[in-house]
């Protein structure tokens, strides 16, 4: 399928959120004002050669200081130069790898999907309809002398027995983990499987009767929907805050950490301590789990924040709940038009602008100018709408497609072998 990657300007960097260790930090910049300089010495009528002095002892001595404190640094500090390789590498590991006690996967569960919106209610029938349904994700990271280290985020319940939806890089490094309601009640969380290149992980707690959130197909999103965000910024002092704005672009493909993400755009109010959180439409329905806010490093930046759209998540969470990994998706060897065509009366389709050499769309006869106006026995009429089919699909799968060629209809079966490289 067709990809569209969009070029950043220089300086901009994409955070994806990561809870420090537990500490607030504060710092000021006093700038002078303009203009206001402070006489020199001469004009106060100063000593300037005694002051010079003085100030040159006072130099002197600072660096006599750090020369010895970097001595002893060198001499008895645990982690030396040549450690230091050592040390910075096993970091690593220890902050990838999630021990987090584990619930087994292949339950037959899934993520339910809700296809059309509901109608629109209040921000407070919103809260107090999803709030619920929002848990603050606490994982200690490290043991031994670290113990206390943790990650703070947020999740969304998605079934009344205890799966939860949140991000990858808030239980990254993980070794154990509970999740707190809204009412204050505690539960021991297991971690049922994560992805990390798509930033998602579920978790399970034991327990039935919850509040789950309803989901909808982020398919529906327009640029302009009133949207809501819930989650605990900076930690759980914080935790329930709700925000409000609006859906500023859709299908945005944005570089997180190397990789390209294709996400939601918003400009509610998103900060450390999101991750993980839904974002909700003006009916109630979780559309999104937000993962990210975009800042500067030379300009100030405020109302860049994305989320994981539902749509993408939803075959995702699937693989990750029924093999415990992300499972690749076929290639049908097409490339399609974005929009549809109407062919006849109320039949449409979207046009075949080529076909790969030795794809299962060649194999099956499928030809550059025929129109797919049906796949897996769903209406087609935009590419998304195939994507969609295609992703309920597995390598070794067959998948029927309808075409339109030349005024006929046409049934044509692809056999799925090769993985998607789009």
């Amino acid at each position: 399928m067709e990809q569209q990657v969009t070029t950043r300007c220089p300086g901009e960097v994409v955070e994806v959120y990561r809870q420090a260790r537990p500490r607030e930090v504060v710092e000021v910049y006093t700038r002078p004002l303009p203009g206001r300089l402070a006489p020199a010495p001469a004009a106060q009528g100063l000593p300037v050669q005694k002051k010079r002095r003085k100030l040159g002892l006072a130099v002197f001595l600072i660096l006599l200081v750090l020369a010895v404190l970097l001595a002893l640094a060198a001499r008895f500090w645990p982690w030396r130069e040549e450690e230091e390789g050592d040390w910075q590498e096993a970091l690593e590991e220890l902050t990838e790898e999630v021990t987090i006690p584990t619930y087994p996967t292949g339950q037959g569960v899934s993520l339910p999907l809700e296809r059309e919106p509901r109608e629109a209610i209040t921000a407070q029938e919103v809260y107090r309809q999803v709030n619920p349904s929002v848990v603050t994700v606490m994982v200690r990271l490290e043991e031994g002398k670290d113990y206390g280290r943790m990650s703070v985020g947020t999740g969304v319940i998605f079934t009344e027995d205890g799966y939860i939806i949140t991000n990858y890089h808030v239980v990254e490094g993980g070794r154990e983990c509970s999740v707190a309601l809204d009412t204050g009640r505690t539960y021991q969380a297991f971690y049922v499987a994560g992805d990390q290149e798509n930033d998602l992980a579920v978790l399970k707690v034991d327990e039935t009767g919850l509040p789950a959130a309803r989901f909808l197909d982020s398919d529906s999103l327009q640029v302009g929907d009133k949207v809501y965000a819930i989650g605990n910024p900076l930690g759980v002092e914080l935790r329930g805050t709700l925000t409000d704005g609006i859906v500023s672009a859709i299908n945005r493909d944005v570089d997180v950490d190397g990789r390209t993400m294709t996400l939601i755009q918003t400009n509610a109010a998103l900060n450390s301590g999101n991750s993980g959180g839904p974002l909700i439409n003006e009916c109630g329905q979780v559309v999104g789990i937000n993962v990210v806010k975009m800042m500067s490093q030379y300009e100030s930046v405020e109302g860049l924040g994305f989320a994981i759209p539902t749509a993408s998540m939803e075959r995702i969470v699937r693989d990750l709940l029924t093999f415990g990994q992300v499972q690749p998706e076929p290639s049908l060897g097409l490339l399609v038009a974005q929009l549809g065509t109407r062919l006849d009366g109320e039949l449409w389709g979207i046009q075949v602008m080529g076909v790969t050499e030795g794809s299962a769309a060649e194999q099956a006869g499928v030809l550059k100018g025929d129109y797919v106006v049906r796949s897996g026995g769903e209406e087609i009429t935009s590419s998304r709408a195939l994507l969609r089919v295609r992703s309920r699909y597995y390598l070794g799968d067959e998948l029927p497609i309808t075409l339109w060629r030349d005024g006929e209809l046409l049934e044509v079966t692809l056999r799925l072998e090769q993985a998607a490289t789009d």
